[in-house]
């Protein structure tokens, strides 16, 4: 999956997330993991069901987000640098990948979500999943980039 996804995207393309990852070779075997146990996850949870603009997937952002988070503060020892390479991370995932304005704006959201979770709990043995699985059901549909500014601490969603 990751080996299509890499030759799915222009030299430009390539060459940006290349730079990106040269400037912290460390964190890459992190962010990996954290994607893996991210899909892992969401497969077990959801199936295949996770794709698209839906509740499984504002999930799967938001997860996304906190693992990678998890896995650089082992590496980093800092929230703020685990935090800022999530967000440079899965921002670029955003920027490279074809999206909708309105989808991007979601997953961006949904991503902010993961990253202040992992902030507000990283010292206290949080059941992540379960509390990710408590926020999704209490997700917002939303259609316009006013609602989702409105959700601000809630997840988002497009479609059932």
């Amino acid at each position: 999956m990751l080996v299509e996804r890499l030759k799915k995207l222009s030299f430009k393309n390539f060459f940006i997330l290349g730079g990106v990852l040269i400037l912290k070779p460390f964190l890459i075997v992190p962010t990996y993991k954290g994607t893996r146990k991210t899909i892992s996850t969401c497969n077990e949870c959801f199936g295949k069901k996770h794709h698209g603009d839906t509740r499984s997937n504002a999930f799967r952002h938001a997860l996304w987000n906190y693992l990678i988070c998890e896995q650089c503060f082992e590496i980093t020892g800092s929230i703020e640098k685990a935090t800022e390479w999530s967000k440079k991370i899965t921002d670029l995932h955003e920027d490279l990948s074809p999206n909708l304005k309105l989808a991007k704006e979601m997953d961006l959201h949904n991503n902010k979500i993961g990253r202040d979770l992992f902030a507000e709990n990283h010292v206290v043995q949080l059941d992540h999943v379960e509390e990710l699985q408590k926020m999704t059901r209490n997700a917002v549909k939303i259609s316009s980039s006013e609602d989702i500014k409105a959700a601000k601490t809630e997840l988002v969603y497009i479609e059932d």
